[in-house]
């Protein structure tokens, strides 16, 4: 396996590094998170022409790049960089493979074109605070209880009765960018507890009875809204019959390389941030960065750090361990963002400082995708670790007599010794004792 990038993969790095650069400082991306959209429009617009972002992982004949989600995570690891504020994860990463996947060629062909081209984003909008358990990052939940179960709460739909098609009804908190997307994709619960499943419906932002409100949270740079739906007509995605779970568990596969991408780029650039302040702070005549205490601390961070990324272009290669690699550049970027405000002193730890911003995206995506200590206990349920061996029944003799066990730890030295003793020859156990040792010579001195 060649596990070098490619000239074309290399050109993308390079050309969005450039313009990110120039567009995305501290300051343009406070300044973005503070608009209505909670992005810069204009910059979305010049990354979807100049470099169809948006449409990278989208084929080719629905109007996208036509390249593989490795592209889009090394992309991402660009994006996380500068923390940009985008539609990029909720719409390529989260919406386009679950349109791809489930729509009929009707829905991929009126949807794909659009959304590759930056010109309509999506969000995915799942009940509760349950976007990792419906992408499967944290667990396996087959039966989807987390869409309402057919209970009060969560998003339920039902057909309308002039056979027209659906309608929802509900409220929806933490949906990335649920405040701006132009179309939603909702997960509802329906069929009751006899037909009980789960659906993804599409709802346009104007549709009746849609209300969103954008929500006060942790990290600006990750915007997100809450949904309130009062008999809202939807389309259906797909059709009945379609395997949303499924689509869901794979799209979340593909979606933690993306956002593993997007954690190891914050981390890296929060390190080379620190590096650069230990450089020049001085303190009792020298640079703090020449430190011996200090050095250890940076070098930590950067095994940390690189580790991080080795697991997520290995993701990128093979998404199935996209979870492992999730936590791995999810710890990275708390511990490298946590140093960054020690290391920073007394500076770092005021709000305002640009470290926070790091910090912040540190903790607001362990709590969407996280945490770390439950990502990696799913990878390695899936990975059968901790599956209790199947029992070996034991073998019989030549007489049909069974081997005497190895003796338990802690046990007498001597013990299996004593036990075979103790067997009969014939194959039962010695009815009588065995013959005690002779008692001492007395010798007469």
């Amino acid at each position: 396996m060649d596990a070098a990038f490619t000239a074309e993969q290399d050109e993308i790095r390079r050309t969005l590094r450039e313009i990110l650069g120039k567009r995305c400082g501290p300051d343009e991306v406070k300044a973005a998170v503070r608009t209505a959209a909670g992005h810069d429009r204009e910059l979305w617009q010049q990354l979807a022409r100049q470099l169809g972002l948006p449409g990278l992982a989208v084929a080719e004949e629905y109007g996208g790049v036509g390249c593989a989600p490795a592209d889009l995570a090394l992309a991402c690891e660009e994006t996380g960089r500068v923390l940009l504020p985008s539609p990029l994860l909720a719409t390529a990463a989260l919406c386009v493979p679950l349109v791809t996947a489930l729509g009929t060629e009707a829905q991929r062909s009126a949807l794909l074109p659009p959304l590759a081209a930056g010109g309509l984003t999506a969000a995915l909008a799942v009940s509760g605070p349950a976007l990792a358990t419906a992408l499967a990052l944290t667990g396996e939940d087959t039966a989807g209880h987390w869409s309402g179960g057919g209970r009060a709460g969560g998003v339920q739909a039902r057909a309308d009765a002039s056979g027209g098609g659906w309608r929802l009804y509900g409220e929806v908190a933490q949906v990335l960018d649920g405040h701006s997307a132009a179309l939603l994709l909702v997960a509802a619960h329906t069929g009751g507890f006899a037909r009980s499943r789960t659906l993804l419906f599409l709802v346009r932002e104007d549709a009746p009875g849609l209300v969103r409100t954008r929500q006060a949270v942790l990290d600006e740079t990750r915007p997100q809204a809450r949904l309130e739906l009062r008999d809202v007509p939807a389309e259906l995605l797909g059709d009945e019959g379609a395997d949303v779970l499924g689509a869901l568990a794979a799209t979340g596969r593909t979606a933690s390389a993306v956002l593993a991408a997007e954690a190891v780029g914050a981390a890296g650039q929060a390190l080379a941030r620190t590096v650069e302040y230990v450089r020049q702070r001085e303190q009792f005549g020298r640079a703090i960065g020449s430190f011996q205490a200090v050095k250890h601390r940076l070098a930590d961070l950067y095994v940390q750090v690189q580790a991080a990324r080795s697991a997520v272009y290995y993701a990128a290669w093979d998404p199935d361990q996209g979870g492992l690699a999730l936590a791995q550049a999810l710890e990275a970027l708390r511990l490298t963002a946590g140093e960054a405000i020690q290391l920073h002193g007394g500076i770092g730890f005021t709000w305002e400082h640009d470290a926070h911003l790091y910090f912040k995206r540190a903790a607001a995506d362990e709590l969407l995708f996280g945490p770390v200590h439950r990502l990696r206990a799913h990878a390695a349920d899936r990975a059968g670790l901790f599956a209790a061996p199947a029992p070996v029944p034991a073998a019989a003799g030549p007489s049909g007599t069974v081997p005497v066990p190895a003796p338990a730890h802690g046990a007498p030295h001597g013990a299996a010794q004593d036990a075979a003793q103790d067997a009969d020859p014939a194959g039962g156990p010695r009815t009588t004792p065995p013959a005690s040792p002779p008692a001492p010579e007395k010798v007469t001195v």
